[in-house]
């Protein structure tokens, strides 16, 4: 599957998850108004936080495929992970900071509903449930069509989708299980535990997804697989006597830049060491194909433990 290929369909699944989510956050919000149902109006708030974010994943997913310029040599990758950041920060402000409000403020006046405000809003949460779930189903599809589990949610805005249509579906069956024992038992605390359980949900996920999307942005290695497969294809070769050192740092969802510090056998002239450079390149972008950056160090190992000597440095050695 092309880059260009994949990000079509996770466009499309990110079209179809703001198109639910949009429709749901006007019902669930006249519904919470009509019915007086904090949980109900949680949901109303979860449902703009996602719909907001799916704003913020569809710019992502525009910006992260710009060319390299003077000004961004490595290209425009990480904008991905800075949109599903904010993503998360939607999600934790919006979303949960709203919920815990509504849960508290709920337990303090022990408001109460009519029988047709439960009805109502048992109806809205039903049909949410469904558009949520399509729109799971949609984006668990996408990521089985991206090679699975690991290799699918490697994307951070099909990741993103994923978590706030899964939790979304969770948050309302717990509103529709607290409208439910609110409705039997005529005490509000049901309901109002349901707005708690869902806020609580809701910053657990985005403190998970703001931890992955901030490990991105700082500077986040490459898989230890791929590391692995380098650092395997290096010591391999016949002109290189060790591997002193080796760099990797994901500057976008399919790309990755390598820097790799290696001492080389003696007696190479130079031609012959920028032609084994130029090798060993072309085989690391081959072994790694999102190696699309990667640099060499020649290091004489011997010249570099005498500069970083002592005596070299001026720094006292020895007691």
């Amino acid at each position: 599957m092309t880059e260009q290929g994949s990000d079509r369909r996770t466009r499309v699944t990110v079209l179809v998850a703001l198109a639910a989510n949009l429709v749901i956050a006007v019902a669930k919000a006249v519904g919470g108004l009509l019915a007086g149902s904090p949980a109900l109006l949680s949901e109303a708030a979860h449902s703009v936080a996602d719909s907001l974010n799916e704003v913020f994943l569809l710019a992502a997913l525009r910006r992260s495929r710009r060319p390299a310029d003077r000004r961004h040599p490595f290209g425009y990758g990480k904008e991905r992970f800075f949109w599903s950041l904010l993503a998360a920060v939607g999600i934790f402000v919006m979303g949960g900071c709203f919920s815990f409000f509504q849960g508290f403020e709920a337990l303090a006046s022990g408001s109460e509903e009519k029988l047709s405000g439960y009805v109502a809003g048992l109806i809205v949460l039903g049909i949410a449930l469904l558009a949520e779930g399509g729109s799971l189903l949609r984006a668990l599809y996408q990521v089985r069509r991206q090679g699975g589990t690991r290799a699918g949610l490697r994307d951070p805005a099909l990741r993103t989708v994923v978590a706030e249509d899964g939790t979304a579906v969770l948050g309302v069956t717990l509103a529709m299980v607290g409208m439910a024992l609110h409705m039997v038992t005529g005490q509000v605390v049901w309901e109002a535990s349901a707005s708690l359980a869902i806020g609580t949900l809701l910053v657990y996920v985005a403190f998970r997804l703001g931890r992955d999307a901030r490990d991105q942005l700082i500077g986040e290695a490459a898989d230890p697989e791929a590391s692995g497969r380098i650092q395997a294809l290096l010591r391999a070769q016949p002109e290189i006597d060790s591997v002193e050192a080796l760099f990797t740092m994901k500057t976008g969802l399919d790309s990755t830049l390598v820097a790799a510090r290696v001492d080389l056998v003696p007696g190479l002239d130079s031609e012959h060491v920028e032609d084994v450079a130029v090798r060993i390149k072309r085989s690391i972008a081959r072994t790694v194909p999102e190696a699309d950056q990667i640099f060499l160090d020649v290091t004489d190992r011997r010249a570099r433990e005498a500069a970083e000597s002592p005596a070299a440095t001026g720094e006292r050695g020895g007691a």
